[in-house]
C-alpha cells in the first residue's frame, strides 16, 4: 500500500510536506486546530460520544447502565487489536497536521477543477460540439468530479475537520444544490449520525440520528427503497436543500422554557447565511456566465445551469445512494455476513468504506 503521509515517529517529513501550506507550519496549524476545537464544544460533544472515541465508550442518549433506550444493547467497546498487525495499523494511526494540509490543499483543488469544467463546457464544448455530445462530454466527467467530492467531505469531516484557511469550508460542496448546510453543520450533523448510530442497522439506537431522514424511504419498505436515488436528488442527503431545512428545524436545541438557543443569532446564523450567500453567488455566477458570454439573453441563465444542476446533482445523488443506503441495507449486511471467507473480494471492497 503507498501511504506517502503515513511515517513513523523520527522519521524526517519530505519537504514536499512541510511546505504544503503557503502561511500556516505544521506546529502552527496544530496550534490552531486545538483552538478551534475549544470554540467547538458542540461538535467536541458528538466526536467523543463515539465508540472509538476512549477506551471505555459511553452515550449521553444511553441510560445509567450505558444501554440503549431503544434496544437495551450495551454501548459498544472499541474492538483495536493488540497486539496490531502491521497490515492494519495505518487503520488506527491518528492523522498529522502536514496530512490535514495536504486533505484540504486536495479539496481546493477539487473545487477549481469543478469550477474549470463548468467553464470549458460553457465556453469550449458547447460551442464547437453538437449540444448532446458536449453535454456528454461533460457532464460523466463532471458528475464523477461530484463523487470524489462526497468521499473527500466524508474523509475531511473525520480526519481534518478544521480547514487551514477560513475560505476554504466554502469549498466544501457548493455544488451539491441550491442551498444546503454550511460546513460546520455538516461536520455537527455526522458526529451526531456516529454517537448515536454505532450499528449500521439499528438507526437512532443511542439517540436521535439525523440521518434517520436520509434512511426513511429504505426502511419503509421494499418498494419505497427503489425511490432512494430520487429522494437523495430532492435533497435528502448530508449536502442536500431538503436535509438542510430538517438540521435547521431541529438544532440549535432550544433553550430552558423552549426558547431561541442563545448560540443561534451569535453563531449558527451568521454561518448559515453566510454559506447560502456564497453557493447562491455560485450558481449565480454559473447562470451569468451562460448569457451574455455566450451570447444569449440574461433570460437564457437557466440554459447553462440546468445541465450542470442536473450532472452535479446525479453525481452527488448516485454516491450517497451507495455510500449511505446500500451501506447501511440489510440486504448488503446479510450478504457480507453470509460469506466471512469474502469470496468476492471485488465486490465486497467497493460500498464498505464509510464505516
Amino acid at each position: 500500500m503507498n501511504t506517502p503521509y503515513l511515517r513513523v515517529d523520527g522519521d524526517a517529513l519530505p519537504a514536499r510536506v512541510k511546505t504544503l501550506s503557503g502561511f500556516y507550519g505544521n506546529r502552527s496549524y496544530e496550534n490552531e486546530i486545538l483552538g478551534k476545537v475549544h470554540r467547538e464544544p458542540d461538535t467536541a460533544k458528538f466526536r467523543a460520544a463515539q465508540p472509538d472515541a476512549k477506551a471505555e465508550g459511553s452515550s449521553p442518549n444511553a441510560d445509567e447502565g450505558q444501554r440503549s433506550k431503544k434496544t437495551g444493547r450495551l454501548f459498544p467497546q472499541p474492538n483495536k487489536p493488540d497486539p496490531m498487525p502491521a497490515e492494519l495499523a495505518f487503520l488506527f494511526t491518528k492523522i498529522s497536521p502536514e496530512q490535514m494540509m495536504y486533505m484540504w490543499n486536495m479539496y481546493t483543488i477539487l473545487f477549481i477543477v469543478q469550477c474549470s469544467m463548468v467553464v470549458l463546457y460553457a465556453l469550449v464544448l458547447l460551442p464547437t460540439l453538437p449540444y448532446w455530445l458536449a453535454t456528454l462530454l461533460f457532464g460523466v466527467p463532471f458528475a464523477e468530479l461530484m463523487v470524489q467530492n462526497v468521499y473527500l467531505l466524508h474523509d475531511v469531516i473525520h480526519g481534518a475537520t478544521f480547514p487551514p484557511y477560513w475560505w476554504q469550508k466554502f469549498l466544501t460542496h457548493p455544488f451539491a444544490d441550491v442551498f444546503s448546510l454550511p460546513w460546520e453543520d455538516v461536520v455537527l450533523e455526522h458526529n451526531r449520525h456516529h454517537a448515536s448510530t454505532v450499528d449500521l442497522l439499528q438507526h437512532g439506537e443511542f439517540g436521535w440520528d439525523p440521518a434517520e431522514l436520509v434512511f426513511a424511504l429504505q426502511e419503509y419498505s421494499w418498494c419505497t427503497a427503489l425511490l432512494v436515488p430520487f429522494w437523495h436528488f430532492m435533497g435528502a442527503s448530508d449536502t442536500g436543500g431538503l436535509f438542510a431545512l430538517y438540521w435547521f428545524a431541529s438544532f440549535p436545541d432550544a433553550a430552558a422554557g423552549g426558547k431561541c438557543s442563545k448560540d443561534f443569532w451569535s453563531k449558527w446564523f451568521p454561518r448559515r447565511v453566510a454559506h447560502s450567500v456564497f453557493v447562491v453567488g455560485l450558481w449565480g455566477a454559473i447562470w451569468l456566465l451562460g448569457t451574455y458570454p455566450m451570447g444569449r439573453s440574461l433570460s437564457d441563465g437557466w440554459r447553462l445551469v440546468l445541465p450542470v444542476y442536473i450532472a452535479a446533482k446525479t453525481g452527488f445523488s448516485i454516491t450517497w445512494t451507495i455510500f449511505t443506503n446500500f451501506n447501511h441495507s440489510h440486504a448488503w449486511n446479510d450478504f457480507l455476513a453470509g460469506d466471512p471467507a469474502r469470496t468476492y473480494p471485488k465486490l465486497q471492497s467497493l460500498p464498505t468504506t464509510h464505516l
